[in-house]
């Protein structure tokens, strides 16, 4: 049985991941220094660069994301497990997920205003602000006292106007097409799936999970290579528009976020009072607080300069200060003891790789960029299980916790809603212009845009009005 405790912690940092995603999207381009962007992308041109090594916080946030959707697993996936349903039910379920948000990405994309008219117009504005309500009726769960026929009519009406408006619609950028789909999302769609049909197989068992773990970075590694089975298998995709073999080298990270998600669980199943009685002092929880971030923070400052000596010092002497303040420590400070034991062992993992493939990149992902972002997500998750569940900063966090209770919003309200309603005054044109005069103005930018999708966000949080695959 679980307690009254609720993990906020696991909100915060999910609600972080989109906030950050959106901010890095509404930034100027070309004025800000270059760890403001994608390592591979640097100003003023932006052009990608696969040769470029580095990390910078832009690089963290889809990640975060993922690692935080892993450990929502146990939560989600195995709780249902507990109450009886069967594993081909979980497996089910999660393939229409999965088809669902694909759906999603391929909806979103195409109704985006730059992609509907160019130069954009009130039509393409329009046309964004109704894609943007057309998905409340297709992922918000109406109320439970309908019929059931009522729900099913509702979703299979809003599903069939998308279609609709699909296959009528004028899109500047090209008929529609299965292959224009948002990539983070259609990313996000094979993790539902294939992360969580590796969790049903695997739950209670890490030692399976490693070991598939194990055989992905072995057929990863060798997937290149000509006239290999792996290749064969590397290479193949009844359904290139959907799946492709490449993206599951993203469950390093959503399988390592459920490894945190089944130790956040057991924290929750404690007894309340021996649990929290044996819990460390609040300057031991600020010491782990500090710890935390510093490592963030000296990975990302190490490994975008390429100071990579320094960086294993830094690391060795950080981590070692973080065991000497957490050994022995229950309550709270059993989970952030294993978070650490966890998120040190993929940062070490992921820093002898580094030198592996020219340096740690996003795009294209190395193999250190999956067990680094991993490692700090895990000192993320801690920080925020201490400032929210440890000193339970509740309002001060809302705005993350709310975000993180409804991603979806949160990730298309500026694109859909936010940004045309804005062209549509006439404001956004000339505020941008102003914006990219210099590089401050340049940050506020995206402070203002990614505010007002948060309070969209918010609002509709709020009210409980969540959309749900």
């Amino acid at each position: 049985m679980t307690t009254g405790k609720r993990a906020y912690s696991l909100d915060a940092l999910r609600g972080y991941a989109i906030l950050t995603m959106v901010l890095s999207a509404t930034v100027a381009g070309g004025i800000l220094p270059g760890w403001m962007y994608h390592a591979q992308t640097p100003p003023p041109t932006h052009e990608f660069n696969p040769a470029v090594p580095g990390l910078t916080w832009v690089d963290l946030v889809f990640p975060f994301f993922l690692f935080a959707m892993g450990a929502a697993f146990p939560f989600s996936v195995g709780k249902r497990l507990e109450r009886g349903e069967s594993r081909l039910r979980l497996v089910w379920d999660a393939v229409l997920r999965c088809l669902q948000l694909a759906f999603f990405a391929i909806f979103i994309q195409h109704f985006y205003p730059y992609m509907v008219s160019s130069p954009q117009d009130y039509r393409s504005w329009m046309l964004a602000i109704l894609c943007f309500a057309l998905l409340f009726p297709m992922f918000m769960r109406l109320p439970g006292a309908l019929p059931r026929w009522v729900h099913i009519a509702v979703k299979v009406g809003a599903y069939a106007v998308a279609a609709v408006m699909l296959a009528v619609t004028d899109f500047a950028a090209g008929p529609f097409s299965l292959y224009t789909s948002n990539v983070i999302i259609l990313l996000l769609a094979n993790m539902a799936l294939f992360g969580t049909v590796v969790y049903v197989f695997t739950i209670g068992n890490w030692l399976a999970r490693i070991v598939v773990l194990a055989v992905l970075l072995g057929i990863m590694l060798s997937g290149d290579v000509e006239g290999s089975w792996t290749k064969v298998l590397f290479d193949f995709s009844p359904l290139p528009w959907l799946y492709k073999f490449d993206y599951l080298k993203y469950l390093f990270i959503v399988l390592a976020g459920s490894l945190a998600g089944d130790y956040l669980l057991q924290w929750m199943r404690m007894d309340g009072d021996g649990n929290e009685k044996a819990s460390p002092g609040k300057l031991r929880a600020l010491a782990v607080l500090v710890l935390a971030v510093a490592v963030i923070v000296a990975n990302l400052v190490c490994l975008y300069s390429r100071w990579l000596e320094a960086n294993v010092v830094i690391n060795v002497v950080l981590l070692t200060a973080m065991y000497a303040v957490l050994v022995r420590q229950g309550g709270s400070g059993w989970l952030w003891m294993r978070l650490f034991c966890l998120g040190a062992a993929l940062l070490a993992i992921g820093l002898c790789f580094e030198p592996y493939q020219g340096g740690i990149k996003k795009d294209y992902a190395t193999i250190s960029y999956f067990f680094v972002t991993s490692g700090l997500a895990c000192m993320a998750l801690m920080a925020f299980h201490v400032v929210c569940d440890y000193f339970g900063c509740r309002r001060s966090t809302a705005f993350l916790v709310m975000s993180g209770q409804n991603p979806m919003i949160a990730y298309v309200a500026g694109d859909l809603l936010v940004m045309p309603i804005l062209n549509m005054c006439g404001v956004l044109a000339p505020f941008m212009a102003l914006m990219g005069t210099n590089p401050w103005l340049g940050f506020l930018q995206g402070v203002v845009l990614t505010t007002l999708s948060l309070l969209v966000t918010m609002f509709f949080t709020r009210i409980k009005w969540y959309w749900r695959t």
